[in-house]
């Protein structure tokens, strides 16, 4: 079988890290090469293999933002300069259900010019360590997501549907789309940019339902608050690149909340100084 690496991007989440180091390791197929990707984040630097996988360690320092964007990037010329035919990116919040690694391998090697996605559950808070192990139990993939059954596949789906927790493509595929935009800086908008510029190069998008993961629960904000700059220089920068906006349901809620308002320029932050949002037009 050809090499296939995961790659996954470290910046605290500590334990989600350690969890999902094990999910991979007990998998029907564990991979080749497990990448780690620690973003000014040195607690990976003694960690330890979990049943024989051993994590390969990549690091990206910043000074800003996390450059989410360009650790991504970092991660997939790793794996590919080790030798990894298939690429699978599963986001540090996120379980490997038992066939993930093996189902993103068969579908990538099935269709190499195709980036492939896998449903997505949310975990429920509270689980114990225990249930943890066991994420399945609590299979409910995202509503706003293709949701194929464990064994069946769904061709052809609109790049916009495209996220970046758990994804998988072949290596040329990877070089073909030009990997992510390294502008991108902070939450929001690298992942839409990505699929947009893959799509404009042929690449096709398509689901995988025997590929599932669980995503481990962990408190956040809706809409987003802590992240709203970041949100609004990335939809800026879609926009200048693509003519359109990206995250409107954020951006909206965000103007509704009296945080941002809508011009002809674009978003502005609504703040005392009447200082736009770094970034914006």
């Amino acid at each position: 079988m050809a090499p296939v690496a995961v790659i996954t991007l470290a910046h605290e989440r500590h334990d989600h890290l350690r969890r999902q180091h094990r999910s991979l390791a007990v998998g029907t197929r564990v991979p080749d090469l497990y990448v780690v990707v620690a973003i000014d984040d040195d607690v990976v630097a003694t960690w330890g293999p979990a049943h024989g996988l051993t994590p390969t360690i990549a690091r990206v320092d910043r000074s800003g933002p996390l450059p989410l964007a360009r650790a991504r990037n970092v991660g997939a010329r790793t794996a590919w300069e080790s030798g990894a035919r298939t690429l699978v990116f599963l986001d540090v919040d996120c379980l490997a259900g038992p066939e993930l690694v093996a189902a993103y391998d068969v579908a990538v090697t099935d269709a190499p010019g195709t980036i492939w996605s896998g449903p997505v559950s949310y975990l429920p808070a509270g689980l114990s360590e225990k249930e943890l192990t066991r994420p399945w139990s609590y299979d409910e993939p995202h509503p706003a997501r293709p949701a194929p059954d464990p064994g069946h596949v769904v061709r052809q789906t609109d790049p916009d549907l495209f996220w970046s927790l758990s994804f998988a493509l072949h290596r040329d595929a990877w070089q073909r789309s030009g990997g992510f935009c390294e502008d991108y800086t902070g939450y929001g908008g690298e992942d839409t940019d990505f699929a947009q510029q893959a799509a404009q190069r042929g690449l096709d998008f398509a689901w995988v339902g025997s590929a599932r993961a669980y995503h481990q629960h962990h408190p956040v904000q809706d809409p987003p608050v802590d992240h709203l700059d970041d949100i609004v220089r990335n939809a800026t920068l879609f926009h200048a690149r693509w003519g359109r906006w990206p995250m409107t349901g954020w951006l909206e809620e965000f103007e509704r909340l009296g945080l941002l308002r809508h011009t002809a320029d674009g978003w502005t932050r609504v703040c005392p100084s009447r200082t736009r949002v770094p970034g914006s037009s």
